[in-house]
């Protein structure tokens, strides 16, 4: 995949991001000292931002906005990225218990033709 095509690599400087989102850069160094998002340092040490990081960061300049505070904020993002992974597991475990039981269904059946050969063979022997 392409970087360019990866949501997840890191290729925006603070100054970049602050005019994508006219927010000023002291309020992405905030979030950042906040932990509210944390961008990938550059071999020099700059900031660099994904874009799902940029989403992220337009998300809270929005709730910013509305008068709640960096705190509330990042729990609000924290619970929001759990309730994801949750949903993430909930769908992988959803899958597997699909194949578990297609699996099982195959095995019942198979279970059944060998139990149906082996009542013929005895009502053959007897």
């Amino acid at each position: 995949m392409e970087p360019f095509e990866n949501e997840s690599v890191p290729l925006y400087t603070v100054g970049q991001v602050a005019e994508m989102l006219a927010v000023k850069q002291a309020f992405l160094r905030r979030c950042d000292e906040l932990r509210v998002v944390s961008p990938q340092r550059s071999a020099g040490g700059q900031r660099r931002y994904s874009r799902v990081e940029i989403r992220v960061i337009q998300q809270v300049a929005t709730m910013a906005d509305e008068g709640m505070t960096m705190c509330a904020i990042r729990r609000i993002i924290e619970l929001e990225q759990q309730l994801a992974e949750a949903v993430q597991q909930r769908d992988e475990l959803a899958a597997r218990l699909s194949e578990v039981s297609a699996e099982r269904s195959r095995l019942a059946q198979r279970l059944s033709v060998v139990l149906g050969r082996i009542t013929r063979d005895r009502s053959e022997e007897e």
